[in-house]
């Protein structure tokens, strides 16, 4: 069996396969069907400052190739997640990584200091694809101040590994990958989904309530896989492929643009089993290709 360590940010995983937040719930979820702890890490659900009910329905639509969601972050809070939460999936034997959002620099602060206070929370995922209330609304990832002013802000009270969440809908992602790296982040996720729409012909009007939502699913995996072989071309830091993956050779092939590890998402809604056939199928593929490890991939391009 090959090594399928790999290290990001400092923060070593025992294999390059995660799941992707917002589609695994506290992994607790996924307990009835698989070993959660043969997994790298679980990016848990994205934490807010307080209860937010999220976006009201319908805010799921199936699409060709994908689906698109507008949930709105809907969870209880940091403090109802350290309370209630914490407890019952702290002694998962993988890493549990907290996404962590805000509408203001200051409440991704809040949340992000007391996540520091967890022992079993090694890492959090910094989503800056939030909307920046006192920018009128703008996502923080969408422009590169504002991009580097987060992070900076975060690094400076959160002291262990920092992984920045991209988002796609960007002129050029690797400026903000560049300059998120010169403001602290240890590690990149890519990609967030993207913008879309659905519409019902029928009835003349949107499907979803909020009329557009986040693209995620094979359709965008083209895209991602661009985006994060542009970027590792662009940064010295770790990044995470997300994307479209639904199997292992979806995987590898992120790997081979330049990711260090992956994120499985809208997969998971299809087979909960889905990420432990994808380390295995890594592992398969590296015995077969003759690599002792899965570090050996990462960026492995021959043309």
């Amino acid at each position: 069996m090959a090594d399928l360590r790999v290290n990001i940010g400092g923060l070593e995983l025992k294999n390059p396969v995660t799941t992707a937040s917002g589609t695994y719930g506290y992994g607790e979820e996924f307990l009835p069907f698989m070993d959660v702890g043969r997994l790298g890490g679980v990016f848990i659900k994205g934490l807010t400052p307080g209860n937010r009910e999220g976006n009201p329905y319908p805010r799921m639509a199936e699409t060709p190739s994908g689906m698109l969601n507008a949930i709105g972050l809907q969870n209880k809070g940091i403090d109802h997640f350290i309370s209630e939460i914490y407890p019952r999936i702290k002694n998962f034997d993988t890493h549990i990584i907290p996404n962590v959002n805000g509408s203001t620099v200051e409440e991704y602060i809040e949340v992000a200091e007391k996540l520091n206070e967890l022992d079993r929370i090694p890492a959090i995922e910094l989503n800056i694809s939030c909307p920046n209330v006192k920018a009128g609304g703008m996502e923080f990832g969408i422009s590169c101040p504002s991009a580097s002013a987060v992070t900076r802000a975060i690094r400076q009270v959160y002291k262990k590994t920092l992984i920045v969440k991209l988002s796609p809908n960007v002129t050029s992602i690797t400026d903000v990958a560049k300059v998120v790296e010169d403001a602290g982040a240890d590690a990149l996720s890519l990609i967030n989904t993207l913008l879309g729409m659905a519409i019902d012909a029928k009835q003349r009007k949107p499907v979803l309530y909020t009329k557009t939502g986040g693209l995620s699913g094979p359709a965008i995996k083209p895209v991602a896989l661009r985006m994060v072989w542009q970027v590792y071309q662009a940064v010295k830091i770790p990044i995470i492929g997300i994307g479209g993956i639904m199997c292992a050779t979806d995987a590898l092939e992120f790997i081979l643009a330049g990711a260090a590890a992956v994120q499985v998402g809208t997969a998971n809604f299809i087979d909960p089993q889905v990420s432990l056939k994808i380390i295995d199928g890594i592992n398969a593929y590296l015995d077969e290709n003759g690599f002792s490890g899965a570090l050996e991939l990462t960026g492995a391009l021959t043309g």
